[in-house]
């Protein structure tokens, strides 16, 4: 599996309201119709609530 990028996740994420949970999140990017890879990031990391997008990406780079 290629690298997500960050950046390119938190795009897809424009328009959250944070503090968001793990669900809220893959909700939110599947609404969108955004590809499978970043559904597949969001989905391995672990259920708990995000207080910010700066968290958010901690936490996935942290999968790797």
């Amino acid at each position: 599996m290629a690298k997500l990028n960050p950046v390119q996740l938190q795009k897809h994420l424009k328009g959250v309201n944070y503090p968001a949970r793990k669900q809220d999140l893959i909700n939110h990017v599947r609404q969108k119709g955004v590809d499978e890879e970043a559904i597949s990031a969001l989905e391995k990391l672990p259920d708990r609530e995000f207080k910010n997008p700066i968290e958010l990406s901690q936490a996935i780079a942290d999968l790797k």
